[in-house]
């Protein structure tokens, strides 16, 4: 029986490493990528709420074994982005993200929260992560070619989330 996990909101300054390491072992992301995820953290231990970013972090065994990363997006009524869904590559396919991704949206729900965004890239390497979305029942709503890269578009998926 695997070890039972924690979801907190509270972000720590240890985070920051935690996120670096989920980020960097997924070798999904580049290192200016996954400089963006650890000043997300940064962001919100320094202005708190004020930040726009919300966080849930899963802890198993004293560390964190995942994270999500979302806000509110400015000027809109109840529409959220996904920033950041991440799980330590030896605890994928447990159903962690899906815990993640489901407490998220629940969250933004109690908000009066109607949508929630997600973007991600067409490159191959991203296709486990487009049909995880999928599985958790986003559409695709949006592609921007070339977004990125040369061949390498912006993907965007949306779920409402109205109950």
């Amino acid at each position: 029986m695997p070890p039972e996990v924690c979801l907190r909101e509270a972000v720590h300054p240890s985070d920051r490493d935690a996120v670096r390491r989920i980020v960097t072992d997924s070798g999904f992301f580049t290192a200016a990528e996954v400089d963006v995820a650890v000043e997300l953290v940064d962001e919100r231990l320094a202005k708190g709420e004020a930040s726009g970013y919300e966080f849930l972090f899963a802890d198993q065994d004293g560390a964190v074994a995942g994270y999500a990363c979302y806000g509110e997006i400015a000027c809109t009524v109840g529409s959220y982005d996904l920033y950041w869904v991440a799980v330590d590559p030896a605890l994928q396919r447990q159903g962690l993200g899906r815990r993640l991704v489901d407490e998220v949206e629940r969250r933004i729900a109690e908000r009066q929260g109607r949508k929630a965004y997600i973007e991600t890239s067409s490159r191959a390497l991203y296709e486990p992560t487009r049909q995880f979305y999928l599985r958790c029942g986003y559409r695709e709503v949006a592609r921007f070619p070339d977004f990125y890269a040369p061949e390498d578009d912006k993907v965007v998926y949306e779920k409402s989330l109205s109950r």
